[in-house]
């Protein structure tokens, strides 16, 4: 038993060391050392970054396991995302009719004004890089529907030609937390970008609210891939509350997005690719959602099949291990 466990922290080891050293170590064999840009991949890897769940990440990396009491979503950020979509109703219906001037003190700055759709941005300390906030409704569907199609992954695979793989790699039963792996198109020239993240949604009746958490982590069963870029940095939490029921058409929607998708392209490019995805997320998941209303198109039922509580212990369902990583790659 202690030569397995030896083993298995020398494995954990090494494959951590390897992700640490992208441009020294590929495909199990050494390369050559690249000048500047190997030293620089070398600082870049052994650079001290302190940030929550650091140790646990790297316990699981040894160890080989996901750690879902670091890493599940906390009921703490479920019921923050309620209160700021309740913040959000409040000022709107203070500002009816008006442009709304959406916590200016707190760095947002109103950026598209449209009927049933405003979308502001503030900037993230320490980056050049911006925080996006999107308050919209819907009158033509109802928010279980709309709700369903977002969490169902294999209805994206779909509807969402952007999609390259999509899956769900773990769920905690009992918090009703899963880990999901995501590879997506990026515009022409850039890489692919792929991201492992947590998710987790909660729907309250007795409030009428439902919100979906999501956020970046890092998975053993999901090494970096030489064929994308893994981005690290990346948030969501979407809030849902309907004009009069679940199944009654018309709700409002609060979305609040940020992520890095690790590119060289000036920062003006890559803010306008992401201010702008945004509004054509939105509507194609709208389209989406009226196809599979219109045409009886069969979508998981998430909220029946599994009401969530945001507390609980950590009941993992396991999937096959993937292949032993290779390491991070140069990317646009």
């Amino acid at each position: 038993m202690w030569q397995r466990a030896r083993r298995g922290l020398t494995a954990g080891v090494l494959g951590w060391l390897r992700s640490r050293l992208p441009l020294l170590y590929q495909y199990g064999r050494p390369q050559p050392w690249r000048g500047e840009c190997g030293a620089r991949a070398l600082i870049r890897g052994f650079r001290y970054k302190p940030r929550p769940g650091r140790t646990g990440r790297l316990l699981a990396a040894l160890t080989g396991a996901f750690l879902w009491e670091d890493e599940r979503v906390r009921e703490d950020e479920i019921l923050r995302s309620a209160e700021e979509m309740k913040h959000m109703q409040f000022i709107t219906r203070m500002f009816q009719g008006q442009t709304v001037a959406y916590d200016e003190d707190q760095g947002w700055e109103l950026v598209m004004d449209k009927k049933d759709f405003r979308l502001w941005r503030r900037p993230i300390e320490g980056t050049h890089l911006y925080q996006y906030r999107v308050f919209g409704s819907y009158a033509d569907v109802t928010p279980r529907q709309f709700f369903n199609v977002q969490l169902d992954t294999e209805y994206r695979k779909k509807w969402d030609a952007l999609v390259i793989k999509l899956e769900v790699i773990e769920r905690d039963t009992m918090s009703g937390s899963e880990v999901i792996h995501w590879v997506t198109h990026f515009p022409y020239p850039m890489y692919s970008r792929d991201y492992v993240y947590v998710r987790k949604f909660h729907v309250d009746h007795e409030n009428n609210v439902m919100v979906l958490v999501s956020r970046a982590v890092d998975h053993p069963d999901v090494p970096e891939s030489p064929d994308y870029v893994r981005v690290r940095n990346y948030q969501s939490q979407m809030v849902i509350t309907p004009h009069t029921t679940f199944d009654e058409n018309g709700f409002d929607y609060l979305l609040t997005y940020s992520d890095n998708p690790q590119t060289v392209f000036p920062r003006y490019c890559v803010n306008w690719m992401v201010s702008s995805g945004m509004p054509d997320f939105l509507d194609k998941l709208h389209l989406a959602t009226l196809r599979a209303k219109n045409m009886e198109i069969k979508v998981k039922d998430y909220i029946s099949l599994r009401p969530q509580d945001c507390d609980g212990r950590a009941s993992p369902e396991r999937k096959s291990s993937v292949t032993n990583p290779p390491a991070q790659m140069e990317y646009a």
